[in-house]
């Protein structure tokens, strides 16, 4: 396999102080990455804000997904996508702990 192919399931352990990032693809203004939780949170208290847009989906696992502002959280399980305009807070309420959690995220400029 080169840089330009993989296998989106592969090499699948965390990181040992949380959730994987890996780039899969940078060819600005795009970028995609695999993300792999197991069970980690935002941390209390904390909101995720970003300077570009992200389309995320998730192909394996579960999680939630709260937006500030929102009483309860969205339930994604496989299959199911979000978008996230730039600068709209959220945060990961849970993911699942007992299986990986595989987002696929996709950032891009609005």
């Amino acid at each position: 396999m080169s840089e330009t192919d993989g296998n989106i399931f592969a090499k699948l352990e965390p990181a040992s102080s949380g959730e994987a990032f890996t780039d899969l693809l940078k060819a600005p203004p795009l970028r995609i990455e695999r993300i792999v939780s197991t069970g980690q949170a935002t941390a209390l208290g904390e909101w995720l804000e970003q300077d570009r847009s992200e389309w995320v989906i998730l192909l394996r696992g579960s999680a939630g997904l709260l937006f500030e502002g929102e009483a309860q959280p969205h339930r994604l399980q496989a299959g199911d996508y979000v978008n996230i305009p730039a600068h709209r807070r959220h945060r990961v309420e849970w993911t699942a702990p007992n299986e990986p959690t595989i987002w696929l995220a996709v950032h891009y400029d609005t």
